[in-house]
């Protein structure tokens, strides 16, 4: 197996007294997508910080794209890409001069440069606003810019921290497949975000940190299975008192009615589902609906973050691995 493109091992990093990072260890592979998460302050920016050579950590290492981030650190730096939380290109310049600007500061020379910014600015969906004063770009337009600029040097690895902050639905849906095209292309991407359904639908992985520590990681699916099973859902045409009490018959003792609607686990997932489909069929039940649910990512990192007594560290932890 080739070595992840990304690799941290017992990070941590104080300020005064104040512990910014205990012991934060990831491993994201090339070409993927990994969703950090956590709430404000846990210690999400400061990973981002020490991964991108702008910090140096107290303890612990972290390669980039093969190279150590304090011993080799230039060498990192000329392999990433970032896009922080707030718009950074100068208003006063137009989108292109923005991005050829950072073109010649990454030294690819003029001419490359220019070509550079134009393909960025084609693939981003720019090049009507390419002569534009950026003061005058949308939030959406604005974030597109920002990437667009993070890519100028064609990195291996880009950072994104909470790229879709204060977007519109629209615009962050576009950045969405901006995202998604780089990985496709091979672009390792690690993610900070606030939003869990832009997690939930981009990340291949997902790591959650909290007070400086990881408390649980793994697929958005391994992390929603952690912390409950998946259920089937029956719902009638109407609230029919004979009908519901048959339905939960059928779906066995741990059966719940709500409404029109009866509920179970479905041990089995989609084997139960199907042999729940087939048994209504048998019995001649008129449904309106019926699904699989599963429990939201919402709700584990709920779970995993929740502050009301000792931390829920649930069994994909990996905080206190050695």
């Amino acid at each position: 197996m080739s070595a992840p493109a990304i690799s941290a091992s017992h990070l941590a990093r104080s300020f005064g007294t104040t512990h910014a990072l205990v012991d934060v260890s990831l491993d994201v592979e090339a070409g993927t997508v990994c969703a950090l998460l956590g709430r404000n302050g846990a210690g999400k920016t400061t990973t981002v910080r020490i991964l991108t050579t702008l910090l140096r950590a107290n303890a612990g290492h972290a390669r980039v794209a093969g190279f150590d981030v304090t011993e080799q650190a230039p060498q990192v730096r000329t392999r990433i890409g970032v896009t922080g939380q707030t718009a950074t290109m100068d208003e006063l310049l137009t989108g292109a001069e923005n991005l050829e600007t950072i073109g010649r500061f990454c030294h690819l020379g003029a001419a490359n440069s220019r070509r550079r910014a134009a393909a960025l600015l084609e693939q981003f969906d720019l090049t009507a606003a390419a002569r534009q004063l950026v003061k005058n770009y949308s939030g959406g337009m604005r974030r597109r810019l920002d990437l667009a600029a993070s890519l100028i040097h064609d990195p291996e690895v880009l950072f994104l921290d909470e790229p879709t902050t204060g977007l519109d639905p629209v615009s962050r849906a576009e950045m969405w497949t901006s995202i998604r095209t780089l990985v496709a292309g091979g672009t390792t991407v690690l993610l900070t975000t606030q939003y869990l359904d832009e997690a939930d639908r981009l990340a291949d992985t997902i790591v959650v940190v909290d007070r400086g520590l990881v408390v649980a990681e793994g697929t958005p699916e391994q992390l929603k299975a952690s912390i409950g099973r998946a259920f089937i859902r029956v719902t009638l045409p109407e609230a029919d008192p004979a009908t519901l009490e048959k339905v939960r018959r059928l779906l066995g003792e741990e059966a719940e009615v709500s409404g029109r609607s009866v509920s179970a686990p479905a041990p089995h997932g989609l084997t139960t589902l199907e042999e729940v489909v087939g048994q209504l069929r048998e019995q001649g039940v008129t449904v309106h609906e019926v699904g699989l649910e599963h429990p939201s990512l919402d709700e584990v990192f709920s779970t995993v973050t929740d502050h009301s007594g000792h931390p829920n560290v649930p069994a994909t932890s990996t905080a206190g691995k050695a």
